[in-house]
Order: structure tokens, then sequence, then C-alpha cells
């Protein structure tokens, strides 16, 4: 359609310069100096030389006005009775010297230009306005009426031809773009998913603790009315939030017993490896706010830069909730997992010191049903739901 209105534009323009052109060629003609001596003279003869001159053009009328705009002579042919008028009802400006003025006129089924010029004398001054009405010849009535209709459709049928022609192209190209696409989709989650295992592996825990807490976050956003972007970030920082225990050494992560101060000093850095550990991945870097804040507390009081309140990322305040949640919740080498409503009970006390007492709030209206559903669920069934979460918002 566009296609097909630039060209209908364009040849319209190019149709109507043509005549523009023919009209105005044929008006140069009076602008000669004998021409305009001749018509000064017929203004007092009656006008005889203007009817003979517009009989021997293709002009229906002609129009003489002197340089203020009053009309001093004119002449008609004798099938311009309607024309006439309609000439005289159209109001003009009278151009500078060196300019002309053009208007489209119809009349019973003709097309007209009407052209208006200044003849200038010796002194490049206006003598005289000379105003014709000029009759297209057949070719141009024609190019006029059709020609710019069938180049458009011609125009337009060309282009869809040539659409069907290359449809099997483009749907080939873009099904290669999207098998692409989620080819490296497929391979970014894949490579989460192994880093997070990797991880788990290391701290001497199974991976099910990542897919539950991914799985608790995404239901807890969704309840909490996140938006699409945040939600994404939300389930590749979830799985990974631990990564920077690549760089936390073997005896102070295995160690069985109680941390030292020094030792959990270094504990704690696991955050900040972590950050440094997703930085250069343009994919992987989106899990920033959840890797590098989760355990910061509302109060304050959590590391790795002590930051609190409304100044923790919203992704990190809400998995930290999840994650002491799933944590209580779980069974361990050292501890036995905690009835449900013990584990509410710690969540509700540590609200406004270590949690987000409005996430803690809204965690708790469906914490019973998260866990029913993800909570006790073998780690067959947390990959699958998973799969079905990361294809909803990826």
């Amino acid at each position: 359609m566009l296609v097909g209105a630039l060209v209908y534009y364009l040849e319209n323009w190019r149709v109507e310069k043509m005549a523009f052109e023919q009209a105005a060629t044929s008006a140069k003609h009076f602008d000669l100096p004998e021409m305009r001596k001749l018509l000064a003279a017929d203004i007092q003869m009656s006008q005889p030389e203007l009817v003979k001159l517009l009989e021997n053009s293709r002009f229906s009328g002609i129009r003489i006005f002197d340089p203020s705009g009053k009309s001093l002579m004119e002449a008609w042919g004798r099938e311009a009775t309607n024309l006439r008028s309609s000439v005289q009802a159209h109001q003009h400006d009278f151009p500078k010297p060196g300019k002309q003025h053009y208007n489209w006129l119809a009349n019973e089924g003709e097309d007209f230009v009407q052209v208006l010029i200044p003849l200038l004398d010796s002194r490049r001054m206006t003598e005289m306005y000379f105003e014709g009405v000029y009759r297209l010849d057949v070719g141009t009535q024609y190019a006029r009426k059709h020609q710019a209709r069938n180049a458009t459709l011609t125009s337009f049928v060309a282009v869809i031809l040539i659409l069907i022609l290359l449809y099997p192209v483009l749907l080939g190209l873009t099904r290669c773009s999207e098998s692409l696409s989620q080819s490296l989709l497929d391979s970014n989650l894949e490579l989460l998913q192994s880093l997070g295992s990797a991880i788990a592996k290391r701290d001497a825990d199974t991976d099910t603790h990542n897919y539950r807490v991914t799985l608790y976050s995404v239901r807890l956003a969704e309840t909490m009315n996140l938006n699409r972007d945040s939600i994404e970030s939300l389930i590749v920082g979830a799985f990974l939030h631990d990564v920077g225990k690549i760089g936390v050494p073997d005896q102070i992560l295995l160690k069985p017993g109680r941390l030292t101060a020094d030792e959990f000093e270094i504990m704690k850095r696991h955050v900040v490896f972590g950050g440094e550990i997703i930085q250069d991945s343009t994919w992987l870097k989106r899990a920033r706010d959840v890797v590098l804040f989760h355990h910061e507390k509302f109060d304050g009081s959590g590391y790795p830069h002590g930051i609190y309140g409304k100044d923790i990322p919203l992704s990190a305040r809400l998995f930290a909730v999840v994650d002491v949640f799933d944590a209580l919740m779980s069974k361990r080498p050292y501890k036995e997992s905690l009835l449900i409503d013990d584990a509410l009970k710690i969540l509700q006390d540590g609200a406004g010191g270590h949690f987000d007492p409005e996430v803690v709030g809204i965690f708790i209206t469906v914490a019973a049903t998260l866990y029913g559903e993800i909570g006790q669920s073998d780690r067959g069934y947390l990959q699958k739901t998973l799969k079905v979460i990361i294809k909803k918002y990826f």
C-alpha cells in the first residue's frame, strides 16, 4: 500500500508537471515583444487579434490584466461557456516577475490548466498579465485520468507477486532465526542449571534446593505482580544465588563445625565472588541483584554492603525469604526439617529485622500451598515445572 501510494503520488506529479509545462510553453508565446505590442494595440481595436490568437492555439480562453490586476480584455471559445464561469470564480494571486501561477480546472469531462504569467517589458517590469485556460491534448488527458491509476495497480500487483515469491525464503530465514535463538536460549539455560548444580554438589547439598527456591521465587513474584523482566532476572538469580561459593576454600566451605569470625568473613565474600563471576556475561549478569544482595538484611545488619530497607533490590528481598524458608523446611546432616508453622513463625519474627515485612506477609498467605506443590516434590517434577516456567518467561 505504501509503494502504491508513492507510485500514485509520483505518477500524478509527473503528469501534472508535463501538463503545466505544455501550458507554460504555449503561454510563453505571448511574452514575445511583438506579441505584447499586438496585445497592447488590440485593446484599442475591440480585440480582433486576441480572438484570432485564441483560434490558433490550444487555449479555450484568454484574459489580459494590467499590472494592478484589472481586467483589460478577454476572449473565449464558443464551447467555453461553463468553463468561463469556473475560471472567473477562481480567485488567484498575481505572480511576481519570473513566477507563474497554475490551477487545475475540470469542465464537462475535460481537464484544463489555468496558467497566469507576467508579461515583462524591456526593463523586466510587469507590463501586463496573460491568463490562458489551456485544453490538454488527448494523450495528456488519458494520462491524467488513467496512467497514475494503472501505474499504482501495476506496482501493487508487482509487490504482491514479489512478496509471494519471497515468502518461502523469508519464512525459512525466520524459522532459522527462531531455531538459532531457541538453541542459544537452551544453551544458556543448560549453563545456568549446570553452574547451579555444580555449586550445590560442592556445598555437599543437592541441586533440588536451587530448583525449589527458584520455583518458590517465581510463584511469590507472580503473587506480588512483578513484571516479566523482573521475573526473568529472578529466575536466573535464584538458580545462581550461591555461584560465588566456587571461590570459597574447601576447608571453610565444607567445615562441619561452626565457623570462626575470620572464617565467616571469608565465607561472606562468596556474594562478591558471585557478582564478579557473572559480571562479564550479558545473559548471566541479570542475576546480579539476587547474587550480590540476597544476604543483606532489612535492618541493615546483613552483608556485603550493609544496605537496608527499600535500598535492597526487591528481587533480593523476595529471595531472602524463600531461601531461608527452604533451608528451614529441608533436612540436613546437621539438622531436621521444621514443621511449616514453626518455619513461618521464624519468618514472622524476622520481619522488619532480617526480612522485608511486606514480602513476609504476602509469602505467609501462599506458603502452605507452595510447600505442598514444591517443597515435597522430587527432582523430576521440579525440573519439569521449571521448564514450563522458563518457556513462559523466556
